[in-house]
């Protein structure tokens, strides 16, 4: 886990335990005799790839007593029906407590890498890397994004901080491609900032005035076909990156990596997934 995204994914089980928690577990405290300590493992039910391992370490640390974390497979292993991620033992209350945080984490990250690693292999033999959006759960995007990585993708901007993307309506209230552009350039030298700036652009004459107002680190084209992609990538011609976003499904992946862009930017990867069905059940001793 990179050490950028520990505060959020430690903020984020604190919420988790405070929906899921509240005052008491009260079932688990009026059922289990107080201290008595149990096991349990993760069983996979689904086919994927498997993600989450890391953070529910983290939620098992801070939420189990006495804990024993038995690690069997790691993020971005290849699971099966049947398979067994891990064993953990401690307090049973706590346990049981963890429980649904656990689960919902894992489920949705594996969703998300099982889902990155069938467009990541469909354009394995190209240069292009398949990136993820914005378009994520609100609260849980640092969680989509390392789970976009394991399944053998990669990140685009983690949020509206770490990056300038001039989109469409940046351009139109700017009044323009160059006066955005200017306007972008002259508030980073104000502010000191040093951030990566990327340009939305919606046809090839937009190409044109980008380089006329001194160019970009990469050039997003919207929407464009697959045809005037190849065009766009000629005409850009190494002088910035080129990252092609809008409409590409998993039937068209392979046209628009073929045609030489940089990356391929799919929402779909966070917001069209199936979560991987799997189980923490309890292991007699």
């Amino acid at each position: 886990m990179k050490k950028e995204y520990i505060p959020f994914v430690d903020e984020l089980i604190e919420l988790a335990i405070k929906e899921d928690i509240g005052d008491g577990d009260h079932t688990s405290l009026s059922t289990i005799p107080f201290g008595e300590r149990g096991r349990m493992k993760l069983l996979v039910k689904q086919d994927g790839i498997l993600a989450g391992v890391e953070v529910a370490k983290r939620v098992f640390e801070r939420l189990v007593k006495d804990l024993e974390f038995e690690q069997l497979l790691n993020d971005g292993d290849r699971v099966k029906v049947g398979d067994i991620a891990f064993y953990v033992s401690g307090n049973m209350i706590s346990l049981l407590q963890s429980e649904r945080i656990v689960l919902n984490i894992m489920q949705r990250m594996s969703g998300v890498a099982t889902q990155t690693a069938i467009y990541a292999y469909r354009i394995k033999d190209f240069k292009t890397k398949v990136i993820d959006t914005r378009k994520t759960t609100p609260g849980m995007r640092v969680l989509d994004k390392m789970a976009v990585t394991i399944g053998g993708g990669g990140n685009h901007r983690i949020g509206l901080f770490d990056m300038i993307l001039i989109k469409d309506n940046h351009v139109d209230f700017a009044g323009g491609i160059k006066s955005a552009l200017e306007r972008v350039k002259e508030y980073l030298k104000k502010s000191g900032r040093n951030l990566p700036v990327e340009i939305e652009v919606r046809s090839l004459d937009d190409i044109d005035e980008v380089f006329a107002a001194g160019g970009a680190d990469r050039i997003m084209l919207d929407n464009f076909d697959v045809p005037t992609t190849a065009e766009a990538v000629k005409k850009i011609a190494g002088r910035a990156e080129v990252e092609s976003s809008g409409g590409i499904t998993l039937d068209t992946l392979a046209d628009y990596a073929a045609t030489g862009v940089d990356f391929i930017s799919v929402g779909a990867l966070t917001h069209q997934i199936k979560s991987l069905d799997m189980s923490l059940k309890v292991v007699a001793e």
